[in-house]
């Protein structure tokens, strides 16, 4: 075959070459967002803050459907079972994907084969803050008080097996003090029992309590995340004050499992560019929240290190879930 018939022939070839796959767009039309909590609870602003941005963005709608109910599985689950196209997106928290698997003895979802990870959004710390009668302004006199007086005291919650319960739990675990639990439905709700002294410490998301704290009405003690809060930079950590308990109230997005890869990336693009936005970033701000956008891997692995963190913790405290 001399050169030119070679040319010609190659020529053929690539003309007949399947195009390349093109990524889908993405969206074509209304994306429906479930939170699974109420509306003006943290997930329901963070999300409403995204989609907003993302409507702005992409010009298409976004539509946030609150569908709270049996500590957010009920949403959790209802994003499960969407059909895996990129128009049914969640919300979710630690709860729902790493808690409430070990918590229920069953649940109408499997975290890790019905659900696609997008990315993490945003985390707020937690805050132990005490009721000032209490008369302690450390993390060790309060643990000295406790020991000194097991079972006295109590502490409040926003209910079995949450976060706010995981974390005094453990702060009793480590410490190998015993403090009495009072469940309440909310935030709002723990810190005026809080004010009143009908519980003598929590450990709640930090915006439920720097309020109060500002105004002289409670003292916050510690942060419970890793490192210093950059919100709340002159508050120490529990394990700077010698407990080692860490616990982040994280958030992140979620997907359909079978959701095609495409899709999960255009998302996921989408979403990181509104966390960077600057407009996002000083409203999260002013709810003691931190963006923290991820890989799907990397979303994937603190699901995964929250199971390991809290399952001893859930065995040693006995709790359970009716």
């Amino acid at each position: 075959m001399n050169r030119r018939h070679a040319l010609a022939l190659l020529a053929v070839l690539l003309a007949t070459r399947p195009a390349p796959a093109q990524a889908p767009a993405w969206p074509t039309r209304t994306v429906k967002l479930i939170v699974p909590f109420g509306a003006g609870s943290t997930p329901d602003v963070i999300m409403r803050l995204i989609a907003d941005h993302l409507k702005a963005k992409l010009g298409q709608s976004f539509i946030v459907e609150n569908k709270p109910g049996a500590s957010g599985n009920l949403g959790t689950d209802a994003v499960a079972k969407a059909e895996p196209d990129g128009y049914t997106l969640g919300l979710s928290i630690g709860g729902p994907l790493a808690i409430n698997p070990i918590l229920f003895g069953q649940l109408p979802y499997d975290p890790k084969k019905d659900l696609s990870f997008v990315t993490l959004l945003a985390t707020q710390p937690s805050a132990l803050a005490v009721n000032n009668e209490l008369g302690v302004n450390s993390v060790a006199e309060l643990i000295a008080l406790l020991k000194k007086n097991p079972g006295k005291y109590n502490f409040g919650s926003i209910g079995v097996g949450s976060l706010s319960h995981l974390a005094m739990e453990a702060i009793a675990l480590r410490s190998g003090t015993q403090i009495v639990h009072v469940p309440y439905p909310s935030s709002p709700a723990a810190v005026t029992a809080l004010l009143r002294n009908d519980v003598q410490m929590v450990c709640l998301p930090a915006i439920s309590v720097t309020p109060q704290a500002a105004a002289g009405k409670l003292k916050i003690l510690a942060v419970s995340t890793a490192q210093r809060s950059a919100l709340m930079p002159g508050v120490p950590t529990l394990k700077e004050s010698g407990i080692d308990v860490e616990a982040d109230a994280w958030n992140g997005l979620i997907a359909p499992a079978r959701t095609p890869p495409t899709i999960i990336a255009a998302v996921r693009a989408a979403v990181v560019d509104a966390l960077d936005a600057p407009d996002v970033r000083v409203k999260l701000a002013a709810q003691m929240m931190e963006p923290i956008p991820s890989t799907p891997d990397e979303f994937r692995a603190r699901i995964d290190a929250d199971i390991a963190r809290w399952a001893p913790v859930i065995k040693a405290a006995n709790i359970k879930v009716n």
